[in-house]
């Protein structure tokens, strides 16, 4: 009769366990010691070999002439213990056998000696599964057995097994085997067994198997029986619903491209051939996440953003669990696809300025070629976009009503009081400087300088107290901190009404912020809706391979404000014709 891979090819030393170094060394110097406790925890992910070391380790402290710690396998306590029929091995599913009834029979007889062997070993597989009733009645048993009695109690979930249980055994935890020596072991059954199957598959059932060696063990039996000729990578997907790499591609650029159509009629073309969404889902992130590793390890360009594929990963990975658990996964993940491809419509729309005559245009430099060169694109990538991203954080917020009035004796805060102005005076283009402010700081925004600026606000919480510039260090602190670059923070406010009321006070803001924290900043006052304008028609330039440029900041004009002073006022503006002249 066929025997499966998993059993054929199962551990029968210690020498032979992959992956679990550190539990197989102390368990062959226990042997090697005779310092073997009474009762043994082990506990991982399933197929990892927690219950093949089980039935070596009973092997082994029953075995007459132990070599290194491992059974010899000749002798006879081996040859019997290696028997189906062995009455001192007793291995137990407690999936199936988690009554408190089972528990007492085995509590009744653990008391009868071996029959054969030296130690009687009771391995209780899926321990975690026992019920309350079935703990307590093992509970006594377990803390002491009898001289001849050894338990091993292996379980997935370590965390429904009482503490009262676990306090009581020696506990190993029994970690995933890494892809390479997946790939390893895989490689020797196939020459054992003459299975010719391409690296790229044995390295796909590694990734697939999540460290367990049965899983991978499995899958190899499958595909083996499938053909005897060479298993490519085409019969790999074919029978595990999975698509090609080309298929990959092909979806992924019509997903960052934002190809609603094309994405919509792909995923109906996977469902209609019989795929596993789900799992092509799955496979989607992991192709992503190794043009990301291309990206950043190997320095390979991409055609699309990379910050478009993080995103894209990020999505995924957080709703993965959604996905498995929808009655529907094929219109969950349309649903993903198509919220995700709608931001970058949303982002791919210019921002239309609102008046011509009180705006200055955002300047830009269209190169020659479209595409700009990789230098020039990984810092403005990496200075600009981790920039934006990075500052959608809102500092602490400040409510100036929830503090009570009381006076700071501070030198520096007093004199910093006397010489702020009580009214700025009224700029009538104002609007043109912060948009040309708002423009510079794109252009040189330096993801540091940000960080650096956002730790100036510690400083700032100390002067909220201070009756004379309280109320403008709120403000600040009210505010977000968007992008910063040597000379230019730009800052934004939810209600246009506050953004206007700041702006009032535009230059008080600028000289408290410098006398607090010594940063000769200028501030670029804007609403949180206008910040979202010109962040995507930012991101639009920026993937268009478009650059903003410096401008130069016009002068402050400021409006003449008339005397209200009657005798130096010209008496015909006053009174008109009434009025003559000597």
């Amino acid at each position: 009769m066929y025997q499966a891979l998993y059993r054929k090819y199962r551990p029968q030393v210690f020498d032979d366990v992959v992956g679990q170094d550190s539990v197989v060394k102390v368990l062959k110097n226990s042997i090697a010691q005779h310092k073997f406790c009474h009762a043994y925890m082990f506990f991982g992910s399933r197929g990892i070999g927690k219950t093949s070391l089980s039935k070596i380790f009973a092997k082994a402290v029953n075995c007459l002439s132990p070599v290194d710690g491992n059974p010899c396998g000749k002798c006879k306590n081996c040859l019997i213990a290696s028997e189906k029929e062995c009455v001192d091995i007793l291995e137990i599913d407690a999936a199936s056998n988690n009554g408190v009834d089972e528990i007492r029979e085995l509590r009744n007889k653990i008391n009868l000696v071996p029959a054969e062997l030296k130690y009687k070993v009771y391995i209780i597989d899926e321990v975690h599964m026992l019920s309350i009733g079935a703990f307590n009645a093992l509970l006594k048993t377990l803390e002491e057995p009898p001289e001849h009695a050894i338990f091993i109690l292996a379980t997935t979930d370590p965390q429904k097994v009482p503490e009262t249980i676990i306090s009581r055994c020696q506990c190993f935890s029994f970690q995933r085997i890494s892809i390479d020596m997946l790939i390893k072991r895989l490689e020797y059954v196939c020459e054992k067994e003459n299975i010719k199957i391409e690296k790229e598959v044995l390295k796909e059932i590694a990734l697939s198997s999540d460290g367990g060696m049965r899983d991978s063990l499995g899958m190899l039996d499958k595909l083996s029986s499938y053909t005897s000729d060479l298993i490519t990578m085409d019969i790999y997907t074919e029978l595990n619903g999975l698509i090609t790499k080309d298929d990959l591609e092909y979806f992924s650029n019509c997903v960052l491209s934002g190809d609603f159509k094309d994405v919509l009629s792909t995923i109906d073309r996977f469902n209609d051939c019989g795929k596993n969404l789900i799992q092509i889902i799955s496979q989607f992130m992991y192709y992503l996440r190794d043009i990301l590793v291309d990206y950043y390890v190997s320095n390979k360009e991409y055609k699309y953003d990379i910050h478009l594929v993080e995103k894209l990963i990020t999505i995924i990975n957080e709703k993965m669990f959604d996905i498995k658990k929808s009655s529907n996964p094929k219109i969950y993940i349309e649903v993903l696809l198509l919220n995700f491809m709608s931001d970058l419509v949303n982002v791919d729309k210019r921002v239309e300025v609102l008046n011509t005559e009180n705006v200055v245009e955002t300047s830009i430099v269209r190169p020659n070629n479209t595409e700009l060169n990789v230098e020039s694109k990984n810092k403005v990538v990496s200075n600009v976009q981790s920039t934006i991203t990075h500052s959608e954080n809102k500092v602490t917020e400040v409510d100036v009503d929830d503090f009570q009035q009381k006076s700071v004796e501070n030198d520096n805060s007093n004199n910093l009081s006397s010489d702020i102005a009580d009214d700025s005076q009224s700029i009538i283009n104002l609007k043109q400087i912060v948009d040309v402010r708002v423009n510079n700081a794109f252009a040189l925004a330096n993801k540091q300088i940000l960080t650096t600026e956002m730790e100036h606000l510690k400083v700032l919480n100390d002067y909220t107290f201070d009756q004379q510039i309280g109320y403008l260090v709120c403000e600040i602190l009210n505010s977000k901190f968007r992008v910063a670059s040597e000379d230019i923070i730009v800052i934004s406010y939810e209600y246009d009404s506050i953004v206007k009321q700041n702006l009032e006070h535009l230059e008080q803001i600028e000289e408290v912020y410098f006398n607090l924290t010594k940063s000769s900043k200028k501030f670029a006052i804007i609403s949180d809706e206008e910040w979202n304008k010109l962040k995507n028609e930012y991101i639009d330039h920026l993937r268009r391979g478009e650059h903003y440029q410096v401008l130069l900041e016009p002068e402050k004009e400021f409006k003449k404000n008339e005397s209200d002073d009657i005798i130096s006022n010209d008496a015909a503006s006053l009174f008109g014709d009434i009025v003559e002249y000597d």
